[in-house]
């Protein structure tokens, strides 16, 4: 395992994510001849320049992956049960009602229906993905047990090939949305499967040839091709929506709400299930760690395949990434002050 500090890029993310904003809002709206140049480039609705640099961000985080880890999945089962009910079966409805709740009926008056619904449609993109790399990081910071976070992370990037598309698309019809299945099933061969094989072979060569350790220290070299991935992918979508968020500047707060409410009970929920069933705080941590956080890359990378004509359901994902570095560091806080609720002997 790679270290789980969590780096300068990451505790400042949303302030990186600020600045992106306002670079990619000063093109979209001076220099509007390049976001249009590069909105040209499109292969069944899928943006390739956004598609490429999204896939410079989840291919990298697909390296930390070990899949051959599943087959240790029966010495934690009660932690990843939880997982997997909190992540498939309760968050992406849970995000779902609540950005209804808020959208259609607490701020009806201040955004009018046609974004409300985009918005409604981006939030039910992040419930349905559950996080995947800052997991490492969330789980490090609260000395969270590393097998049990790696084996937690693979099953959880297997079971989204499974069920991102069928509830994505079960909660979209609920938006009132028309959904594009073959945009949908694209979006995740493209962002989803073709990353995650394509690191998985990288995995199984470099250490065949060269060991774990060598294989560790190789995917450190991915850290800054992430991080400038993401950065020119935010600068991008911003400069596609710039007039949107010229138009509607309160609207990032308002998106902010409910996803911020989602987060904090999701992570909760899980968090005290976890002690219900009595497991050790290194567990439960984790357990309540990729609940609670997205894999907004994924959310991204999808609302801008289905709805390139709708950038409200895009800013609803971006905003996913804004709020998610503050409020998961002050989560991280609660778990590391709440360890005595919890038993201290691993499973």
């Amino acid at each position: 395992m790679e270290n789980n500090k969590i780096s300068v890029f990451e505790k400042y993310l949303t302030f990186f994510v600020l600045i992106c904003m306002g670079i990619g809002v000063f093109i979209g709206y001076y220099l509007s001849f390049i976001p249009n140049f590069l909105g040209q480039f499109e292969i069944a609705s899928v943006n390739i320049p956004i598609g490429i640099l999204i896939w410079l961000m989840i291919y990298p985080m697909m390296l930390k992956i070990d899949f051959t880890s599943i087959k240790d999945v029966s010495k934690n089962p009660k932690g990843l049960y939880i997982t997997w009910v909190i992540n498939w079966l309760i968050k992406p409805f849970t995000m779902f009602g609540i950005a209804y709740l808020f959208f259609m009926i607490i701020f009806k008056s201040v955004i009018p229906i046609d974004l409300a619904n985009d918005y409604l449609a981006g939030a039910a993109l992040l419930g349905a993905a559950p996080c995947t790399a800052m997991v490492f990081v969330w789980s490090g910071l609260t000395k969270g047990n590393p097998a049990y976070t790696l084996v937690q992370v693979a099953t959880n990037d297997i079971i989204i090939l499974l069920l991102f598309a069928p509830i994505v698309g079960f909660l979209l019809n609920l938006s009132g949305f028309s959904v594009p299945w073959m945009t949908l099933f694209l979006s995740v061969f493209l962002f989803v499967v073709v990353p995650l094989v394509a690191a998985s072979l990288t995995r199984y060569f470099i250490t065949r040839k060269k060991g774990e350790t060598y294989y560790n220290l190789f995917i450190r070299k991915f850290n800054k091709i992430t991080i400038l991935g993401l950065l020119l992918t935010l600068v991008l979508i911003f400069s596609l929506q710039s007039d949107h968020i010229i138009n509607n500047p309160i609207h990032i707060v308002l998106i902010a709400i409910p996803l911020i409410i989602q987060t904090l009970l999701i992570f909760l929920l899980a968090y005290n299930i976890a002690r219900v069933f009595k497991l050790p705080h290194d567990i439960a941590a984790p357990a309540g760690m990729i609940g609670a956080s997205n894999f907004f890359e994924l959310a991204v990378a999808v609302a801008i395949a289905l709805f390139p004509l709708s950038p409200g359901v895009a800013l609803a994902t971006i905003v996913g990434v804004l709020v998610e570095v503050p409020v998961m560091l002050m989560l991280v806080k609660f778990a590391n002050k709440t360890k005595h609720w919890f038993k201290t002997s691993k499973i």
